[in-house]
């Protein structure tokens, strides 16, 4: 369900992507707006243009943005000059939905590709779903709580939150970040390369010393999410990918969702010095970790997609808001399947400002976890 970045001629490859949407769109709802006409003529200047313009590195590329500002945003402008060719923005939550909940694209509530009767996860909804069925190979996210994370685990496809700070962000608090989902982590390579100001693509020798935290001390995690991760945390194992540190107790952190929720709503007094300290002490959690460990590894949710009713008590951020309160980078890969068809994620983490060494890692990892 995935479609190639790579491309000969750029209308054809834009020309194909309008057409997908132009299918799939329909039921799916991923989509706000579809720009068709300012896409083609966009990649039929590229396609005319003259030889230096013909080599840039994204020519062609058809990408979508989230929400109806995407297109102002600082990765959106990085990915045009880069040849890349906006056809749309995606869908995020409608008037009186919850945030971390639905999507509303212009036909309707957007649906999980692979169980319509279930969410895709929120709120970078559309764009995930964009990429898991097709419509494009690219699409641009934010982060704030996981809301590339959730959706990329939800809809089978990557996503990324990048370091906090590292880009510009409209949000204030500091808690959101800039990101992208796409059909794989090495179809991501180029929204790095080109996105940051300055990106070196490192070698990474396998095994990467990793610790596994299956609910970081204090998340309920659902058994088949739980036995669907710790499959393919073995099998990256197995395979010379990851080497699991052995005869340590798991890691764990602080629960931050009080934390979150402070920040966000700009605490004060009490609550804001209780947030603080559970952030340090998180922070020297983390920071102790990855002084003698790369790479970190959770499950992306504590569930399963849920229905379009809505979450209920459940929190399906449990396992990522830790990441937009301490900053590090996070991804989301593939992992599998719980038995009644619903896409799970594995959550790799990595110390701040090493994009590219997650990136690859995740490359390296999904590879093996597709033998």
């Amino acid at each position: 369900m995935s479609a190639s970045p790579e491309s000969v001629e750029p209308a054809a490859s834009v020309r194909e992507s309008l057409a997908r949407i132009g299918r799939h769109d329909p039921a799916l709802g991923a989509f706000l707006d579809v720009w068709g006409e300012e896409a083609a003529a966009r990649s039929g200047q590229v396609g005319r243009s003259d030889r230096a313009d013909r080599e840039l590195p994204l020519a062609g590329v058809p990408f979508a943005v989230k929400g109806p500002s995407g297109i102002r945003s600082y990765a959106a402008g990085r990915l045009i000059a880069a040849g890349a060719v906006p056809v749309g923005s995606t869908a995020v939550p409608g008037p009186g939905t919850y945030w971390q909940t639905w999507g509303l694209g212009r036909h309707g509530r957007t649906v999980n590709p692979y169980r319509a009767d279930r969410t895709p996860g929120g709120s970078s909804a559309g764009s995930a779903v964009a990429v898991a069925a097709g419509m494009v190979p690219l699409a641009t996210g934010s982060d704030g709580a996981g809301s590339v994370r959730i959706p990329a685990a939800w809809c089978g496809v990557f996503g990324l939150k990048t370091t906090n700070g590292l880009l510009p962000s409209p949000d204030r608090t500091g808690l959101a970040s800039a990101g992208v989902l796409a059909a794989s982590a090495a179809q991501a390579r180029g929204f790095l390369r080109w996105v940051l100001d300055s990106h070196e693509e490192p070698a990474v020798p396998v095994p990467v010393p990793a610790a596994y935290a299956p609910d970081l001390g204090f998340a309920e995690v659902d058994p088949q999410v739980a036995a669907v991760v710790r499959a393919a945390v073995d099998r990256l194992a197995s395979a010379g990918v990851i080497r699991l540190g052995a005869h340590r107790a798991p890691f764990t952190l602080l629960d931050p969702c009080e934390t979150w929720k402070a920040i966000r709503g700009g605490a004060r007094d009490g609550a804001a010095a209780r947030a603080a300290e559970v952030r340090a002490e998180n922070n020297r959690r983390l920071d102790a970790l990855f002084a003698r460990t790369p790479l970190l590894l959770t499950p992306a949710t504590p569930n399963r997609p849920h229905g379009h009713e809505g979450p209920g008590e459940l929190y399906s951020t449990a396992l990522t808001w830790a990441f937009n309160v301490s900053g590090h980078p996070a991804a989301s890969i593939p992992a599998g399947f719980t038995a009644d068809g619903c896409p799970v994620g594995l959550q790799l983490v990595t110390e701040r400002r090493t994009e590219a060494a997650l990136l690859a890692v995740a490359e390296a990892a999904e590879a093996a976890l597709a033998r």
